[in-house]
């Protein structure tokens, strides 16, 4: 497929891109070229709708992948919070709609939980996301933008609610057997919006992280839906 995945020149684009372009022709929609240069690239930014809209042209399925994961000044990250998780979202999927495609994958977070993730146990995806601070929250907003994509447009979305992707290396550096831990391997993520990619039914949150044992959150929809499970294992 033609995907172009907006925001893929972050720090999770960087990682999954590898494994995605083995599959699929992608373009990048960023405001910053990727650090891999075959790849195709469009600037643009999220609250551009011409320019995403001309970007979209050709593609069978649109990714939103940016996160605003930047730091600095309180009122301006608020202000870009919006704006890339919300406001984006919207766009985005408006311009999606109107070039026909039908089909999406929006990377949201276990953030949209509030507090520390190794304190309750996610019994499954009804669990109401109830972040308080503005990154989780803003992801919980986005979340019910990808919603009304299928309400109003028909547009079917899964959304991701990733846990701390990282590279195999500093997955296995700190990953101990025995141990429950939720950082996702690169690799599985990888694995996990490919699946996502396929599955087409409606809105679909999946909880996601490379909890094995399930020790954190249930994870069985994504493994009953998707076909997906995190495969990595420590060594030690």
């Amino acid at each position: 497929m033609n995907i172009l995945i907006v925001g893929a020149s972050g720090d999770v684009g960087t990682l999954v891109t590898p494994f995605l372009k083995q599959k699929h022709a992608l373009r990048v929609y960023d405001i910053k070229a990727p650090a891999d240069e075959t790849l195709a690239y469009w600037q643009g930014d999220v609250t551009d709708f011409d320019n995403l809209r001309r970007a979209l042209e050709g593609m069978d399925l649109l990714f939103y992948m940016a996160m605003n994961l930047q730091r600095g000044d309180p009122l301006a990250m608020e202000h870009s919070s919006f704006d890339v998780n919300v406001k984006g979202v919207y766009l985005a999927f408006k311009a999606a709609h109107e070039v026909g495609i039908t089909h999406a994958v929006h990377c949201s977070t276990m953030s949209v939980y509030d507090g520390a993730l190794d304190v309750r146990y996610f019994f499954d995806e009804e669990m109401m996301p109830d972040a308080r601070g503005t990154y989780g929250f803003t992801k919980r907003l986005g979340e019910e933008v990808c919603r009304n994509a299928w309400n109003r447009y028909g547009i079917s979305v899964n959304s991701l609610r990733m846990c701390h992707p990282v590279a195999r290396e500093k997955w296995l550096e700190h990953a101990r057997l025995s141990v429950p831990s939720i950082p996702t391997d690169a690799e599985d993520v990888a694995r996990l919006m490919l699946a996502a990619m396929e599955y087409r039914n409606g809105f679909q949150a999946f909880l996601t992280s490379g909890d094995y044992e399930n020790k954190f959150m249930n994870m069985g929809k994504a493994k009953r839906l998707l076909g997906w499970e995190p495969l990595a294992r420590p060594v030690k």
